[in-house]
Order: C-alpha cells, then sequence, then structure tokens
C-alpha cells in the first residue's frame, strides 16, 4: 500500500477526461491510495466519498502528486497551484499538443501505475515572477503585455536593469520561459530555449518593425517593460489568463525565479524526444 496522496485537476470536457478520472480511482484504489477532489472537480465528474476517494472543500496537507487530466493548460494550472512547494505535477494529454504532458491519454493506465508506484522522475522548472502595480504572480509559461482588442497598436519600452533596450510599436510583447518558449514566444518567431537553460527569453507580437528581434535576459537581471501609450490600457496575461490592466504609463517588472514547477516525467524522456514527437504530432494535425 502505497499511501500516496493526490489531487485531480481535470479540464473543462468532463465527457473526455471521466473515463480517465474512473480509471485513476480504480488504479489508485488498488494502490492503497487516497485522491482529493474539490468542489468543482467532484461536481464536474458526479463524485461522492467512497473507498479512496476523498472530497474537499481546501487544500490538503502533505500532497504528495497532482494529476493533471487534460491539456497544457490544466497541466498549467496545477503547476501555479504548487509553484514552489516541489508537489510534482502529473499531466496526462487530452488537448491537442500537451507539450507539458508526462503521458498521452491512450497509456494513462499504465503510467498511473508507476505513478502510485511512485516510479518517476521529477523535473524543475523555473519561473517568471511579474509585478505590476499592487499584484504579483508566478508565470510557468509566460506572461504577455498585450493590445486590447479595438485599441490601437502598443508602444511598448523594455529595459533591463538601468539600461533600455528599445522602444517597440506593436500588437505586445511575451517574456517567457525555456518551457514556455514553445508556445507563444516561438509562433512571434523567438527562439526555442532547452529545459535547463537559465533565462528568460522576450518577442513581440507583429511588431511594426524591421529590427525588432527577440532577447534572451539573464536570470539574474530584471526586466521591466513600460506601456508608452498615451491613453491605451494593456492586458496583462499569465500562462494565457488575463490577471491585470497595465494603464498608460503604467509599468510592468519581470524576474527569473527557479525551481517554481516540479513536472512529473517517465525515465528516459528527454526535452529533446519530447520537442521532436510533440511537433511532429503538430505536423500530422494539419
Amino acid at each position: 500500500m502505497s499511501g500516496l496522496l493526490a489531487t485531480v485537476v481535470t479540464h473543462r470536457r468532463p465527457e473526455e477526461t471521466h473515463p480517465g478520472v474512473e480509471e485513476l480511482i480504480e488504479v489508485g484504489r488498488r494502490a492503497g491510495a487516497r485522491l482529493v477532489f474539490g468542489p468543482d472537480e467532484a461536481a464536474k465528474h458526479g463524485l461522492r466519498a467512497a473507498e479512496g476517494v476523498e472530497l474537499a472543500d481546501a487544500e490538503p496537507d502533505g500532497v504528495d502528486l497532482c494529476f493533471a487530466l487534460g491539456g497544457d493548460g490544466t497541466i498549467l494550472r496545477g503547476l501555479r497551484r504548487y509553484a514552489g512547494t516541489g508537489v510534482p505535477v502529473f499531466g496526462v494529454n487530452y488537448g491537442e499538443v500537451g507539450f507539458l504532458a508526462t503521458v498521452e491519454r491512450e497509456d494513462a493506465r499504465a503510467a498511473f501505475e508507476c505513478a502510485f508506484a511512485r516510479e518517476f522522475d521529477v523535473l524543475a522548472l523555473p519561473g517568471i515572477e511579474v509585478r505590476a502595480g499592487d499584484g504579483d504572480w508566478i508565470a510557468i509559461n509566460d506572461v504577455s503585455v498585450e493590445r486590447q482588442h479595438g485599441q490601437r497598436v502598443a508602444t511598448l519600452a523594455y529595459s533591463v536593469g538601468a539600461d533600455e533596450i528599445g522602444s517597440v510599436r506593436c500588437d505586445g510583447l511575451v517574456v517567457a520561459t525555456p518551457a514556455g518558449s514553445t508556445g507563444y514566444n516561438l509562433a512571434n518567431g523567438g527562439p526555442v530555449m532547452a529545459w535547463g537553460v537559465e533565462g528568460m527569453v522576450v518577442s513581440f507580437i507583429a511588431p511594426h518593425s524591421l529590427t525588432a528581434r527577440a532577447l534572451v535576459v539573464a536570470p539574474g537581471d530584471t526586466l521591466a517593460i513600460e506601456n508608452g501609450s498615451d491613453d491605451e490600457p494593456l492586458d496583462v496575461v499569465v500562462d494565457g489568463r488575463p490577471v491585470a490592466i497595465l494603464p498608460a504609463g503604467g509599468r510592468l517588472e519581470t524576474r527569473f525565479r527557479d525551481r517554481q514547477g516540479a513536472l512529473a516525467q517517465l525515465a528516459g524522456v528527454s526535452f529533446y524526444r519530447r520537442l521532436h514527437q510533440k511537433f511532429g504530432r503538430l505536423a500530422t494535425l494539419r
């Protein structure tokens, strides 16, 4: 009996993940594990307290593992939930790409058995500390400052420490971790950063310039972004979720923070293998 205590998060389409949840409960029950579901998850899947299944309104103490059944957004939700705690997130891909996923859904049963036997590696992921006004957040993938719908093109000045790097008219700017560099940053033409590289990459969304280029910022430096527009506010988006408004003249600061997320992965799966598999999968989806 493993005695492992795990929480579960799933994406918004329960009809897709419900068979996986049932399988997870079955395998967990045989392993003597305790699976904790919050009110939203319990309602989503029609769950009641039973052997191996606990319902809780608050975060339980002593969590060993978080299962995330969904796409990268769901896995990021788990990583943010346990940021800085060392609790690993074990992702099962129910999305399209699932770059952060530990396994694909068709391999879930065997993977759950490995998880309950604690037969997996843990990869520490860095994050980005974001501060704007009175708010602060941790991004695992990226933070972006974006032009609001219907507003004019943004003017963004960016600096590292006391040195201003430039000012760019664009639809927005993205600051990504190595894990997040394969997302919005890559779509902007920014470089892919291998997991294990330290630093943040800055790229621009639809820049109105021939000279705006991506920039990799060293891990010890503070990157500041200023909204240089006369009166247009901008959206601040952390890991795909709008979190704040950056007013005209407002300033946002980002800093690299090591070891914020803990991602479970099966033995023998490297970043480069994952890169090949996931982007090969993308090609077949066209």
